[in-house]
C-alpha cells in the first residue's frame, strides 16, 4: 500500500485540494510540508500528537517536514473554535514556551542533515511594517469571505476583536513566506483551520501568479486529536514533569472500547494488517488492545524503558494494589494530627481532589479506594501506621492513582 492510501486507511485525511498532485508528492517523497504549533503552554499535549505522528510518517517516506512554532501568531491568539478571547501572554512566556516546544518536537522528527526544519514565525511576523502589510497582503483578503469563515463564527457571537481578526492573514502569510524561503508546497492542519489554510494558498497564487505551485491538505487533527487530548482534569501533556509516563500510559489504557482501534490506526506505527486482526477482538481482548495502544504511545513519547516501567507498574497496581512507578505524594509530620490524617484532607494533599468538597463528593459516590479497600466514610482517618514504610495506594475513579508515603 502506498503512503497516501495508508493515510486514508488510517482515517487521517478528511479533505484535500488537488488530490492527485498531493498523492504524487507524498508517495514519491517530494513533499515539503509544514504544520504549525502555537506555543500557548510550556508543553505539547496529546492533542498535538496526531500532527507529530503524521510528520514522522511522512518523513520516514522521504518527505521533508517543517515544524513551524508560532512565536509570532501566539501574540495574536487563534480564535478558531473558541467563544472567548485567549489570554494574552508576555513575550517572555512565549519565548520560554517556544524553547520547550523545540525540545519536544525533536523527539519525533529527525532534524539532522537538513532532513527537516524547525522555524519560528516570529522571525518574519514581528518585523513587519504595518502599512506595507496592509497594502501588499491585506488587499488580497475579502472581509466578506473572512467573516463567513468557520474559524470566526463562534467568536462573532460574543464579539471578535480586530486583533483576532488578523489571525487568518498572519497564518496565510506564514505559508507564503515558507513557500518563498524553503520551497514549502504543502500545509497540514486541523479541520477548524481549513479557511486559514485556503487563505494561504490563495495569497500565494495572488501574489506570485496562478502558476505558483501551492496546495493544502486538511486532517482530522482537532476534532479527533483535541478530543483525545482532554480529560476531566485537563490536558494530558507530553512533558513527563507535567504528566508522568505512568499517568500517560494509564490515560491511553483507559480509552473507551469504541475508540481503541481508531487510536491504534491513527497514532501508532503498527501495521494495518495487525490492527485489522484486532477488529475481531471482543470482551477482555479489548483490554489487551488498550495495553498495546498505551505501550506503543508511551514508547513513542517517553522511550521503551519508561513504557515498560509504566506497563509493569500498571500490572502491579491491579494485581497487588501497588506500583513502583506511579505518581508519589509525600506527607510530612505537619500533615498529621496526633498521627492521623482525614481521608478528605489526604485526597486533597495527594492531588486527587482540588478541594474538601470535591473529595467528599468522590467518597460519597463510592469512587475512592485506599490500600485496595473502598472508602465509604467521609470521616475516615488514616494513620501513619496505615501508610507504613512502603506507602499505600490511593485511588480516585478508574484512572487516577497516587502512592502516598511519609517522609
Amino acid at each position: 500500500m502506498e503512503l497516501y492510501d495508508e493515510l486514508i486507511a488510517r482515517g487521517l485525511i478528511a479533505q484535500v485540494t488537488d488530490e492527485e498532485e498531493i498523492k504524487e508528492l507524498v508517495n514519491t517523497g517530494k513533499a515539503t510540508f509544514y504544520i504549525g504549533f502555537d506555543p500557548t503552554a510550556d508543553s505539547l499535549h496529546v492533542g498535538h500528537f496526531m500532527a507529530l505522528c503524521l510528520m514522522k510518517r511522512l518523513q520516514m517516506a522521504g518527505n521533508k517536514p517543517i515544524a513551524l512554532i508560532g512565536g509570532g501568531t501566539a501574540m495574536v491568539g487563534d480564535p478558531s473554535g473558541r467563544t472567548d478571547m485567549r489570554q494574552m501572554m508576555t513575550v517572555e512566556t512565549i519565548n520560554h514556551n517556544v524553547e520547550c516546544f523545540r525540545k519536544q518536537i525533536g523527539k519525533f522528527i529527525d532534524f539532522s542533515d537538513g532532513k527537516a526544519l524547525l522555524v519560528n514565525n516570529a522571525e518574519w511576523l514581528l518585523d513587519l511594517n504595518y502599512m506595507d502589510m496592509l497594502r501588499e497582503t491585506g488587499a488580497h483578503f475579502s472581509v466578506n469571505r473572512m467573516l463567513a469563515a468557520e474559524c470566526y463564527k463562534q467568536r462573532m457571537e460574543k464579539g471578535l476583536t480586530f486583533l483576532e481578526f488578523n489571525y487568518m492573514i498572519m497564518q496565510s502569510f506564514d505559508f507564503y513566506t515558507l513557500f518563498q524561503k524553503y520551497g514549502c508546497n504543502m500545509q497540514f492542519g486541523g479541520d477548524d483551520q481549513w479557511s486559514n489554510m485556503l487563505g494561504g494558498t490563495e495569497l500565494i497564487r495572488r501574489k506570485l501568479g496562478k502558476d505558483a505551485y501551492a496546495m493544502t491538505i486538511n486532517l482530522l487533527l482537532n476534532s479527533e486529536g483535541k478530543k483525545m487530548g482532554k480529560t476531566q482534569s485537563g490536558a494530558v501533556w507530553l512533558d513527563p514533569d507535567k504528566t508522568s509516563p505512568f499517568d500517560f500510559y494509564q490515560y491511553w489504557r483507559n480509552v473507551s472500547d469504541a475508540d481503541v482501534l481508531k487510536c491504534l490506526r491513527m497514532l501508532t506505527f503498527l501495521p494495518l494488517e495487525q490492527i485489522e486482526e484486532m477488529d475481531k477482538w471482543e470482551g477482555s481482548q479489548l483490554n489487551e488492545a488498550k495495553e498495546i495502544l498505551a505501550f506503543e504511545l508511551t514508547k513513542l513519547v517517553h522511550g521503551e524503558e519508561e513504557a515498560s516501567k509504566a506497563k509493569e507498574g500498571a500490572k502491579a497496581l491491579f494485581s497487588s494494589g501497588n506500583a513502583a512507578d506511579m505518581p508519589v505524594a509525600e506527607l510530612t509530620d505537619d500533615d498529621f494530627e496526633e498521627g492521623n490524617i482525614g481521608i478528605l484532607k489526604l485526597l486533597v494533599k495527594s492531588g486527587l481532589a482540588p478541594s474538601n468538597a470535591e473529595a467528599r463528593r468522590n467518597v460519597e459516590q463510592g469512587g475512592v479506594m485506599a490500600g485496595g479497600e473502598k472508602v465509604t466514610d467521609t470521616k475516615m482517618m488514616v494513620t501513619k501506621d496505615d501508610i507504613g514504610q512502603d506507602g499505600i495506594v490511593l485511588k480516585r475513579g478508574k484512572k487516577k492513582f497516587v502512592k502516598v508515603i511519609c517522609k
